[in-house]
């Protein structure tokens, strides 16, 4: 099972995310993204999918073009991003980055937020995703 990274900052799920599925540490991926031109304190990272997009296609990974629909836990891939805590303020939408793993057919989801208990859930019913984004080496 991966150590979970927990996000360092409110708005630091998408770097941790990235990271999660890197194996980077927060520290590093804060590094490459900020050299990206992409910060924790710009508020678009947690409504736009470019900035986990570009910071993924920089390590060599493959995301699919568009977001998916979720519709069951048992559909996803192996391997994705999931739009979860879904909401919308002024017009906008908004969401907190999880990614989703399935190591050896035991799927889990990794949360990068620091309140949990564990970071490693698996309480799929608690977690209403919207869609995802499939992530893939090339």
């Amino acid at each position: 099972m991966p150590k979970p990274v927990i996000q360092e900052e409110t708005t630091g799920c998408g770097i941790a995310s990235v990271a999660n599925i890197l194996g980077k540490t927060y520290a590093e991926m804060k590094k490459r993204a900020n050299a990206m031109g992409i910060h924790a304190s710009d508020p678009s990272l947690w409504s736009d999918t470019q900035h986990v997009r570009r910071l993924l296609s920089s390590a060599g990974m493959e995301t699919s073009s568009q977001e998916i629909p979720f519709e069951s836990w048992d559909s996803l891939p192996d391997l994705a991003l999931l739009s979860i805590k879904h909401h919308r303020e002024d017009d906008k939408d908004f969401w907190h980055w999880v990614v989703f793993r399935r190591l050896d057919g035991r799927p889990f989801v990794l949360d990068s937020a620091s309140y949990l208990p564990s970071n490693i859930r698996t309480d799929f019913s608690a977690m209403h995703p919207k869609w995802f984004i499939e992530v893939k080496n090339p």
